[in-house]
């Protein structure tokens, strides 16, 4: 059941909650039965309950929260972000059409969209999210789709995204944004007219690294025909990992601003420490895309990439990663843990040498994912480590 909160540090623990809670039990119960009792009804084969279809007790009540806490119509759960994001560019994108997609992405997003898609008849064009008067040019008479992410990964740009949405609008595309990096508490995006908001739940919304999962949030319409297209790819999420996630969400707003505060003073540090030659954060007031970011967004999230100076190659980059005690090597981000990686190396290895060049993503570049521990302790540790 629904309910219709203001606030959502209140939609985050309540929204989506069974009233009357089943059998008294606070927390939703792990559903751990893949087949329903069918009442003989339903209107379409995938009403019917089960496991598969995303459509169990677990499956419900999460979906309910995650729209509320986007405003928006309806949400779908999946097994991965890539789950969410080719089951939605596939609902929407047949053999013949045309795609529009930011030029710095996920590199998940980039194999799909240059590899995959191609083998469905489906064309790319890469755009400049920041740089509206390049649109136009780019668009075709069989363009469907606009992609862009809400904060780029991993150089951390911020598009002009209310003119993307308006853009679509104009000329009749589907709107698809990345909304994984700012998640729900610094940015909304069907409240900015985009149709599609997606996400990597494996991130910020679950937020333990505990759990793979994916997310599509907007119309009942719309997010009825990617369910519809989930069901048959498969990409259907567990009902122990919906829990996992229901429960992560309840506290993503103390989370988030800890990460955010806390990614704030380490990029201050490292913007002014000797050893580093750029920081991309896009709280800085020194980052291309600051003021835009700050009229768009509620906050600038927990991410920070930097390059060191150039002196430095990619085996003394190397070295100042191993001698950091706090951040944990690995590819995630949106966890409690700081994690910290090279990108090159981790999500956007898939690329090759030409196409990391032609992003702006050079080899030395690393990527941060800040978080909650004590920001003194972070700060001395990146010291030390510099030093």
């Amino acid at each position: 059941m629904s309910q219709d909160y203001e606030h959502i540090e209140t939609k985050l623990i309540h929204s989506g909650e069974p009233l009357p809670h089943i059998e008294g039990a606070v927390v939703v119960p792990i559903f751990q039965s893949s087949t329903y009792e069918s009442g003989g009804g339903e209107a379409r084969w995938d009403d019917i309950k089960y496991m598969r279809l995303g459509n169990t007790p677990n499956h419900k009540a999460l979906q309910d929260k995650l729209a509320a806490i986007e405003n928006a119509e309806a949400a779908l759960v999946s097994a991965s972000g890539m789950a969410a994001i080719t089951a939605s560019l596939l609902t929407c994108l047949s053999c013949g059409d045309h795609l529009l997609v930011q030029d710095n992405l996920y590199g998940g997003t980039f194999g799909f969209v240059t590899k995959d898609l191609p083998q469905y008849g489906v064309s790319t064009d890469f755009f400049d999210a920041g740089d509206p008067d390049s649109w136009e040019a780019k668009l075709k008479p069989n363009t469907r789709v606009i992609y862009v992410e809400t904060i780029s990964n991993p150089l951390l740009k911020v598009g002009a995204l209310n003119q993307v949405a308006e853009f679509a609008r104009k000329h009749g595309l589907v709107s698809m944004i990345d909304n994984t990096f700012a998640s729900p508490l610094y940015f909304r995006p069907i409240e900015h007219g985009f149709d599609i908001s997606l996400h990597s739940a494996t991130k910020y919304l679950n937020g333990h690294s505990d759990v793979v999962a994916g997310v599509v949030i907007g119309s009942a319409e719309l997010v009825d025909r990617i369910h519809q297209k989930q069901n048959r790819l498969g990409g259907s999420l567990d009902a122990n990992s919906c829990f996992l996630m229901q429960r992560g969400l309840k506290t993503l707003a103390l989370r988030v601003r800890q990460q955010n505060e806390n990614a704030l003073a380490l990029a201050e540090f490292l913007e002014g420490h000797h050893r580093i030659e750029k920081v991309f954060y896009p709280g800085l007031p020194s980052h291309p895309d600051y003021e835009r970011a700050k009229k768009l967004l509620e906050g600038y999230g927990g991410m920070v990439s930097f390059v060191m100076a150039a002196e430095a190659g990619i085996k003394t980059v190397k070295n100042v990663l191993n001698k950091l005690q706090l951040p944990i090597k690995a590819p995630s981000l949106g966890g409690v843990e700081s994690l910290i990686t090279i990108p090159a190396e981790s999500s956007h290895r898939g690329l090759s040498a030409e196409e990391l060049e032609r992003a702006g993503i050079p080899e030395t570049l690393v990527r941060v994912s800040v978080g909650i521990e004590a920001v003194e302790d972070l700060i001395e540790d990146f010291r030390s480590a510099l030093e």
